[in-house]
């Protein structure tokens, strides 16, 4: 099993890169008008989470981030996901 320097010596730089470019994107998204938008606030709320010291912060991230309802819908508005779940 690797040591955690070791670890970071094989992906610290994929990971600072990953967080340099999420921080760019939400820059981005604070510059430009526009109403608020859900998938936004999906981030907002996964950040905490990602930030936590929980051991599963992965499924966290991506439960925070998922559709949690039960029943389909009769039918699809258009082919393609929103990586996040719509309100109501």
């Amino acid at each position: 099993m690797p040591t955690k320097k070791e670890l970071l010596d094989l992906q610290f730089i994929e990971a600072r890169h990953k967080l340099i470019d999420l921080a760019a994107f939400l820059d981005r998204i604070d510059r430009h008008p526009g109403a608020d938008d859900f998938r936004y606030a999906a981030l907002q709320a996964a950040i905490p989470i990602l930030l936590s010291e929980r051991p599963d912060r992965a499924r966290g991230v991506l439960d925070a981030l998922s559709d949690h309802s039960h029943e389909p819908i009769p039918k699809a508005a258009f082919q393609g996901a929103l990586g996040a779940a719509q309100p109501g």
